[in-house]
């Protein structure tokens, strides 16, 4: 009976966060429209890649601008794989025969081009966890600057800045919920786990955990590659959800709105990552729609074009003046009895 207690109290804020989210997609897989149910489809990628980037940026307290990277990386490589075998040849000439003249089936190719990912992220660790502090996040950035200069030039691969078109589109709902349970799983898993510990030692004090015997390297390390895996599957997911890949979506815009929504809801906790993305996206899908206009007193009102991005960053601006940890302030959500516990397995 102890040991079940124990696990239940264990897993109570993940079931928190996953519980809802289910609740929300049921609802609107039965009663809500087209456009609400592609909402929240949205929402639960943006939710495995958030959940991805808080596994590094959150547990080491380095923000990293370049995880758009490996997403990019997952989300070509899967079209590489599954694009269509009459268009590959006209258009991406300069693919290997393997990939060029074949589809690779759905499930190998993903798990591929996850792979892909993550290999990246390690490889790309291996140099940039050597830095630390403000160097770090500026090689990160570096990174990125570096793959959109190659993937927009690469036009015999990647057609340069133009769109890889004739992706199969798999993902529904309940796919990205699955795939969202997985991401927050891991991250729970990670941030519990003796590496977890350990790298929030080196986020709080980075001598006193070299002092007790820490690698800020390796435990780093472990963290973004860890984290390149995760935001590969969403590179993946978003690759066929929309059925289209342009190397645009993977830039500046794109990396400061999951920083934005990681920021909002609070990068020292899971629940806060989580959060930052429903809030993020319920207040991006309702002034993405006064900007397309609505019917009021029998006439078309509608907002100037843009304004959603003013709100989010007054949105982010207040919640950095008022409650600079965010909206769930760095904790978890857990049973009254063992909030204390829990904030500080957070902060550990």
């Amino acid at each position: 009976m102890m040991k079940s207690d124990a696990v239940f109290h264990f897993w109570f804020p993940v079931l928190a966060i996953v519980v809802p989210l289910a609740v929300i997609v049921a609802l609107t897989d039965q009663f809500g429209g087209l456009s609400l149910q592609r909402t929240v489809i949205e929402m639960l990628i943006s939710i495995v890649i958030v959940v991805g980037l808080y596994i590094f940026v959150g547990n080491s307290g380095i923000i990293s601008f370049g995880h758009a990277t490996f997403m990019a990386i997952a989300a070509y490589a899967s079209a590489w794989q599954t694009c269509c075998e009459m268009l590959k040849p006209i258009t991406m000439s300069g693919l290997p025969p393997f990939l060029r003249d074949q589809s690779i089936p759905l499930l190998p190719s993903a798990l591929v081009s996850i792979l892909l990912a993550g290999g990246a992220a390690f490889l790309t660790g291996l140099v940039l966890m050597r830095l630390t502090g403000l160097a770090a996040s500026i090689s990160t950035l570096a990174v990125l600057f570096i793959l959109n200069v190659v993937y927009s030039n690469w036009d015999s691969v990647t057609m340069g800045s133009a769109s890889i078109v004739g992706l199969p589109t798999y993902v529904t709902a309940w796919l990205a919920f699955g795939c969202a349970l997985l991401a927050i799983v891991v991250a729970w898993l990670y941030q519990t786990s003796a590496f977890g510990l350990a790298i929030r030692a080196t986020r709080e004090d980075e001598v006193a955990a070299a002092a007790s015997g820490i690698s800020l390297y390796w435990s780093r390390l472990i963290a973004f590659t860890l984290s390149g895996f995760v935001v590969g599957l969403g590179g993946v997911l978003q690759a066929h959800f929309l059925g289209t890949v342009s190397i645009n979506n993977f830039f500046l815009s794109f990396t400061f709105l999951a920083l934005a929504m990681l920021i909002v809801g609070g990068m020292g906790s899971l629940a806060g990552a989580v959060a930052g993305v429903v809030v993020v996206t319920t207040i991006v899908d309702l002034f993405r729609r006064l900007e397309a206009g609505i019917s009021v007193g029998g006439g078309q009102w509608s907002i100037p074009a843009g304004t959603q991005e003013l709100i989010i960053a007054a949105f982010m601006l207040l919640i950095l003046i008022f409650r600079k940890n965010g909206i769930m302030a760095g904790r978890e959500i857990g049973l009254p009895q063992h909030t204390h516990r829990e904030k500080g397995l957070v902060h550990g």
